[in-house]
């Protein structure tokens, strides 16, 4: 099954138009005919409706998930992101020790 960007949306409930920033975005992309025409295919209609599903699940916005999907591509990123996150945490377990301290005084 070979659908263009409208048949698509159409099945899906997306616009052509979130179809194409989908793809722009790296979260979903189509394969291209030679004449450069969108296919989508199960594969595509399938990703199509489980972002929706994920989106409804646990309330994220697509910048969410193209950024989770940056994280899997961009190592520096990630690693970046993981640093930053274990200093707060450190700085969280710092604070809940000094609040230990002060009650237990």
């Amino acid at each position: 099954m070979e659908l263009t960007v409208g048949a698509a949306a159409r099945q899906t409930g997306w616009s052509a138009r979130m179809l194409r920033y989908l793809e722009d975005s790296d979260l979903v992309v189509p394969t291209r005919r030679p004449s450069g025409y969108r296919v989508y295919g199960v594969r595509e209609l399938n990703q199509l409706r489980s972002l929706r599903e994920l989106r409804a699940r646990f309330g994220v916005e697509l910048t969410d998930v193209a950024f989770a999907a940056r994280l899997r591509h961009e190592p520096a990123l990630r690693d970046a992101v993981h640093t930053w996150l274990s200093g707060r945490e450190s700085a969280l377990e710092w604070e809940q020790r000094k609040h230990e301290k002060l009650l237990a005084a």
